[in-house]
């Protein structure tokens, strides 16, 4: 089977002072998905999936639209700082030179509702069981960087806080998944959808 994890397009920025800031996408993030969803609707696409965040399920209600496939939402693939109170797009962070960016390159780990190894236990998991749910198919989960670095880590036998490298939004990353256990990357920031 494959299994394809998409990022979610770019999201406004938000900061609110109680409860988790979940923004929304930009016009941007929404051109975004409309051509993501140009891209994959050819594919035979069994089934969607989406982490509970607004951005990611608004990045796949195109793709819905154009299949007539239901998005099912999966708690356990939403990103590590579901909680947080702020969303900055890192362009933003690194073109201000802020200093949350220098933390970010520093690979601290802080999360309001997770460790890092239970993070990594419910994205592994929870991929893990979508898989065994679609032998032979293709399926699409619409999910976060944190959590799309932590399951292809795992699939390479690597540790890492933050990630090993930046999925760019509305990028597409393709797992083959044998039934023997054997998961294979086929492609990794894939965003020949997002040119002109």
């Amino acid at each position: 089977m494959e299994l394809i994890l998409v990022r979610h397009g770019l999201p406004l920025r938000r900061e609110v002072v109680e409860g988790p800031a979940d923004p929304v996408l930009s016009p941007e993030g929404n051109d975004q998905s409309r051509r993501l969803a140009n891209y994959l609707m050819g594919e035979g696409i069994a089934a969607i999936y989406s982490s509970p965040m607004k951005r990611a399920v608004q990045t796949a209600q195109p793709l819905a639209q154009a299949t007539g496939l239901p998005i099912s939402i999966v708690d356990d693939v939403a990103e590590y700082d579901r909680l947080s109170n702020e969303y900055i797009p890192i362009e933003e962070l690194r073109k201000a030179k802020d200093d949350r960016w220098q933390k970010l390159l520093a690979g601290g780990w802080e999360s309001d509702s997770d460790t890092l190894d239970s993070f990594r236990s419910r994205v592994v998991s929870s991929l893990e069981d979508l898989i065994g749910r679609h032998p032979s198919q293709r399926i699409v989960v619409f999910c976060h960087g944190g959590v799309i670095n932590q399951y292809l880590a795992h699939i390479l036998g690597i540790t890492t806080e933050r990630g090993f490298f930046y999925p760019q939004y509305a990028s597409i990353h393709r797992v083959a998944a044998a039934r023997n256990g054997l998961r294979s990357i086929l492609a990794l920031n894939e965003i020949a959808h997002l040119r002109e």
